[in-house]
This record gives structure tokens, sequence and C-alpha cells, in this order.
């Protein structure tokens, strides 16, 4: 079985996401960058939650000897990166460091994105229901999350 590794990248803290690659997801092109534009993002795109596998924060002074657990534990295909502002640099150290290719992916608007998909993941109970969702307050960091939708928006692209 494949899986699709999805990277937030960050300066203090990263976003991770395994996601299991089924029979009916399309062929990936290990080579395609700067994929996940706008334009391909914005049609019907199915929602990948159902297959992923593990999604967490971790610091990221510890991202890569992390990455390089996972590696050891799941058979990636991928990995899919925001191509925000450390970009770069995290993609040397994967490129030194992991035996995957690594595709970058635009991740703009992806953190305002990622509050829906959170109480989407995450219904409010209790009272909170009642409050407008843009007025809800999210307790714990969404990079997470955000690593989910940057595999959807490299699949989407696919």
């Amino acid at each position: 079985m494949k899986y699709l590794l999805g990277f937030d990248p960050g300066r203090d803290k990263c976003g991770v996401a395994v996601v299991e690659k089924t029979a009916d997801t399309p062929a990936i092109d290990p080579l395609g960058q700067g994929v996940g534009d706008r334009e391909n993002i914005k049609g019907n795109r199915q929602s990948c939650v159902d297959r992923v596998c593990l999604h967490q924060i971790l610091p990221s002074s510890t991202a890569v000897s992390g990455l390089q657990d996972l590696c050891r534990q799941f058979d990636f295909e991928v990995l899919v990166m925001g191509d925000g502002t450390t970009a770069k640099e995290w993609q040397e150290k994967f490129h030194q460091s992991l035996a995957i290719p690594v595709v970058l992916v635009n991740e703009r608007n992806s953190t305002l994105e990622a509050r829906d998909r959170y109480w989407q993941m995450f219904p409010p109970q209790g009272f909170q229901k009642i409050i407008p969702q843009s007025l809800r307050r999210i307790d714990r960091p969404i990079d997470d999350i955000v690593a989910i939708l940057l595999v959807e928006r490299f699949l989407a692209t696919q």
C-alpha cells in the first residue's frame, strides 16, 4: 500500500498528515512542481479525511527526524509540501535526508480553509453549536489539518 505525506512547514511547528493512496487516487507525477493553483482547487474537490491514517503537529526542531521515522513506517510515494516562506529551506533539508520526491503545492488561504475543515472534523458540542463558526475559538494548532488540505490540493491537480 502506498501513502502520501502532507507537510505544512513552519518556523516553530509543522503539520504532518499521512494519507492512504487508494485505487481511485489518480496516478502521481513526482516531477510535477507548483501544483495546487487557485483555478485547480476551486472545483468540486473530494475530501480525503476518510483516508487519513495520521495527522499531528511536530516541533520544527524535530520535524526531519519525525518524518524519517514515518518513512520507516509507511511506503510514501511523494511528500506534498506547502510553498510558503520556509519551503525552500525545508525542501533542501528533505532532499538531503529523505528518499522521496518533494512536490510544492500552493498554500494560499489554506489556514482559513483548515479552520472550516476543523469544525467538520470536530463538530462543536453543547452551547458551542449556537455560536457562529466565525466566532468560535479553536484551542489547538491546525497545521496538521493544513497538511491534509495540501494533499487534497495536490490530488485535485492529478
